[in-house]
């Protein structure tokens, strides 16, 4: 009997549904629960094919519990390794590598040192900062969030400068970016499950969090619900999570990637509706099911390079097409397999 386990926090509605209806499935062979675990013995591999990764960005213990389920041949959605590097400025630097449209973005030094240093540890940074350099940049409207986080925790809304020095000084030892704000008309929050389906919902993240699924939407011009699919699938290939949501604010008909690291997204019945969860639970089901049932004899390749590898193909690829068609040869197997892997989306 293959076992595909949900891990998971305080979330109520969404990892009893997918249990549910993973069993209500009748798949031979294939059984859901919910993951137990005491102390990790190191000779001792996890007992599931599949866990369904909910909680461990919050719990370094089951962090570390799903890399070594992962070296042990269990699947993990999403990949533990992956996202422990990850982090959202990068994702942003990916995006434009991709041809993905992103604000103009920066990264800041800790306000206070991180514990354990000094000004002594913190002599390659420039002093004073360049800060007109950086309103120059951004401008003074955006946001200002941490590069890892979530869960709107630590965001600020910035209308100027005083604003933006207000919030800098409240950031501690948080790692902050600082983001143009997009004056948007239209935006979408977009599950994304296994790298292949799509699912775009109307969101206004300006709403209560309870009333920013937007019911009764609009039509939307399909050009414009087309590319937001496209870059949707392309960031989350290029990244490779199988579970995702990305956030898109559209101004002057260009969809702009506002945030797109969320491999634990929100799925609760009551604050997505009740066809949004539907939609997701029967996914993850489905993509929770065809692991199991094709789960590789030996552990996956979970090294980075096979990751960043796609967006320095992609790269190659469209230098290369510029060049004789001899020379395209040159391109590594693997990375031009990323490459098109990418393209294609």
């Amino acid at each position: 009997m293959k076992k595909i386990g949900v891990l998971f926090g305080m979330e109520n509605s969404f990892p009893g549904a997918l249990v549910e209806h993973i069993n209500a499935r009748n798949v031979e062979g294939i059984q859901a629960e919910f993951v137990e675990t005491s102390a990790v013995h190191l000779d001792k591999p996890a007992p599931y094919a599949v866990i369904v990764d909910r909680i461990s960005h919050d719990i370094p213990f089951y962090r570390a519990y799903l890399k070594h389920a992962a070296l042990n041949g269990t699947v993990i959605i999403n990949n533990p390794f992956w996202w422990s590097a990850d982090d959202k400025f990068f994702n942003y630097s990916l995006a434009e590598k991709l041809g993905v449209a992103v604000p103009p973005t920066v990264i800041l030094p800790h306000k206070k040192h991180p514990e354990g240093t000094t000004e002594r540890s913190m002599r390659n940074l420039e002093y004073p900062l360049n800060w007109d350099g950086v309103f120059e940049y951004v401008g003074e409207h955006g946001f200002m969030k941490p590069v890892d986080g979530g869960g709107w925790r630590d965001v600020y809304h910035i209308h100027n400068r005083e604003e933006f020095f207000h919030a800098y000084d409240q950031s501690r030892d948080l790692c902050m970016l600082y983001q143009k704000a997009v004056d948007f008309n239209e935006y979408f929050r977009c599950y994304v499950v296994g790298q292949s389906k799509v699912h775009i919902m109307p969101y206004d993240p300006r709403r209560p969090h309870h009333e920013r699924y937007i019911q009764n939407p609009p039509a939307y011009d399909p050009k414009l619900l087309a590319r937001v699919e496209k870059d949707a699938l392309a960031l989350c290939r290029a990244l490779g999570y199988d579970l995702n949501t990305v956030e898109f604010a559209v101004e002057d008909g260009i969809p702009y990637a506002i945030d797109f690291m969320n491999p634990a997204p929100d799925a609760d019945l009551h604050s997505v509706g009740k066809a949004n969860f539907e939609w997701i639970i029967r996914e993850v089901a489905d993509l929770a099911i065809a692991k199991a049932e094709h789960a590789p004899a030996a552990p996956t390749d979970l090294r980075w390079s096979t990751f960043l590898a796609g967006t320095s193909g992609a790269a190659s690829k469209k230098t290369a097409a510029k060049k004789p068609a001899a020379k395209k040869k040159s391109a590594k197997p693997a990375e031009q397999a990323a490459a098109d892997s990418v393209s294609s989306s």
